[in-house]
């Protein structure tokens, strides 16, 4: 039974309301960073068993061009674990709230790498070789010393070097091997930045896994509802079925009577009818359980070939044991959905404090090494590859930047992060407001489908009574074909809203267990069935004929002249 909600003689007695400031806050129940916890649900299934590995999803990028590449090549009876294991493991969705795991991790790592120091290599010329040749102008040419170096108008030679022995000449040459290395540690000791990027990163890496579950979560809940609606759909198509042999019958014995004489022509007319009624019914069932088959098999990303069906018929699964009031604070405390907006007020007071970094004072450590190295020379007469030069150095400094004035910009970042979160908190009561009224909705959908099934059982059973005695008043002929119809409309619909019970039902069981993270249900007693088929009553056992398909222009034609 689905517990009481109403108030307590103690809780009357009270009488005055709850004073909603001695509350506690979301920070004291939660913490001011909750973290995600994957312990409160099993974990997502990774691997297909042998059974269902044919149906692994296809490559991401697959896309048929071929139409035999998307024709339905096996209908696949599944039950709702195998559902539920096939939608874990091939839902592209799923994978992709992974990934978002996976880069949220990248992320707080890449802001954890503030803390350690930096080093970054320079290398100019691995070597670098330096060739060429020049020439000045000789009446512009001078020694070292300062005497002219023009030729000499009594010989018409220039003068001779003194070092070299050899004359003076405007050409010069180059031919050089040069190598340059340098390495900078850089260590910020002070960076006001840092701390706050950091918890932001580590805040929302929390959230993404809070966004996982909750994927996790609505993905089996979408499972089990798309499930459930096949299921509703496969009865619809009984019922249609069973409703067009009752009216095959039914047609059958109106024309019988008719060419007995014992039945006017619109008996037969009113049985006809009902037979065009059924038939519709039954077409719209088949047209929903195709969608509703496909509907899951896109849920669940099969291959383009394979089209699953319900391997078991709709029953009630068990029975919802938590009150009202228990829900709603089991709610409260699983849902991630509140945890992801308190962690979005602490992601925007850090990012406001990351702000106000931008004009507080960095202070870093520097240690710097170069090196250099160069083999020949330049600007010389001849070139001489055995000179060379190196040389080294080593400088460590403490290096400090503060940016003292922005026009305000920091500051107005501050206030718009500090806002944001303020933002967040609104977000919070909506969606604590929104995950009550979710509880609700699906208790009283819970308590209302069965209170239905009772009733709905009940009328089908009636129905189906009323029926066989009508049917047999109208084989008696002490009633008309109409009685027939009615009764028979009655039992059609009575077993529809039976079916749309059931369905909502499960579908309510299976909303608050996601939405409350509770699974205290409590399952159905089994039924022993006997292992011999039940006899079926011969005049239902008429086959259908399947309905061939006209064009709507050509139906509407047949319309217009009958």
């Amino acid at each position: 039974m689905l517990a009481a909600d109403a108030p307590t003689s103690d809780q009357r007695a009270e009488g005055a309301l709850l004073d909603q400031s001695t509350l506690p806050t979301a920070t004291e129940v939660k913490g001011a960073r909750p973290k995600a916890d994957d312990s409160v649900l099993p974990p997502a299934a990774t691997e297909l068993p042998q059974d269902l590995s044919p149906l692994k999803a296809p490559p991401s990028l697959a896309l048929p061009d071929k139409p035999s590449q998307v024709r339905i090549r096996e209908l696949r009876p599944l039950t709702l674990e195998q559902a539920q294991r096939l939608t874990e493991v091939n839902n592209p969705s799923l994978k992709a709230a992974a990934s978002q795991v996976e880069q949220a991790k990248s992320q707080l790592l890449a802001a954890i790498a503030a803390w350690y120091p930096t080093v970054n290599l320079t290398a100019n010329g691995l070597p670098q070789y330096l060739a060429g040749d020049q020439y000045r102008n000789p009446d512009f040419l001078s020694s070292q010393r300062g005497e002219s170096l023009r030729i000499d108008p009594r010989t018409g030679k220039p003068p001779v070097n003194a070092l070299t022995k050899r004359p003076y000449t405007p050409y010069k040459t180059s031919g050089q091997w040069t190598a340059n290395f340098s390495a900078q540690v850089e260590w910020k000791l002070i960076d006001p930045a840092r701390v706050p990027q950091i918890a932001s990163a580590r805040d929302s890496y929390e959230k993404a896994r809070d966004t996982y579950l909750i994927s996790l979560r609505e993905l089996r809940l979408n499972t089990a509802t798309q499930y459930f609606n096949l299921q509703r759909q496969d009865e619809q198509v009984r019922i249609g079925q069973q409703s067009v042999r009752v009216s095959l019958v039914s047609l059958r014995d109106a024309r019988a009577r008719f060419e007995a004489g014992v039945s006017t022509k619109l008996e037969v007319l009113e049985a006809e009818t009902q037979l065009a009624r059924d038939q519709q019914l039954l077409s719209q069932a088949l047209g929903k359980q195709d969608k509703a088959r496909r509907a899951l098999a896109a849920l669940l990303d099969l291959p383009q070939d394979v089209t699953p069906t319900a391997a078991t018929p709709a029953r009630v699964r068990g029975v919802w044991q938590p009150s009202l009031q228990e829900s709603i604070v089991a709610a409260y405390a699983f849902r991630e959905e509140l945890d992801r907006f308190i962690l979005d007020i602490s992601i925007n007071n850090s990012n406001a404090n990351a702000a106000l970094a931008a004009v507080q004072p960095i202070l870093s450590l520097v240690n710097t090494f170069s090196t250099s190295r160069t083999q020949g020379q330049t600007a010389v007469e001849v070139v001489k590859m055995a000179d060379y030069t190196w040389s080294a150095s080593n400088t460590v400094a403490l290096n400090a930047t503060w940016n003292i004035f922005d026009g305000g910009r920091a500051r107005a970042q501050y206030r718009l992060n500090k806002q944001k979160a303020e933002e967040s908190e609104f977000n919070f009561a909506s969606e604590r407001d929104k995950i009550r009224q979710e509880v609700e909705d699906s208790f009283f959908d819970l308590r209302t489908a069965n209170q239905d099934i009772y009733t709905t059982s009940r009328e089908v059973l009636s129905s189906r009574e009323s029926l066989r005695l009508a049917r047999l008043r109208f084989q008696a002929g002490v009633t008309t074909q109409r009685e027939v119809v009615d009764t028979q409309r009655d039992l059609t619909n009575a077993e529809v809203r039976y079916a749309d019970a059931v369905t909502t039902y499960n579908t309510s069981l299976a909303q608050l267990r996601r939405r409350t993270g509770l699974d205290q249900v409590i399952s159905c007693e089994s039924v022993s069935l006997s292992s011999t088929k039940p006899v079926e009553d011969q005049d239902y056992t008429v086959p259908i004929e399947p309905t061939s398909s006209r064009p709507a222009c050509q139906a509407s034609v047949l319309n217009s002249e009958g």
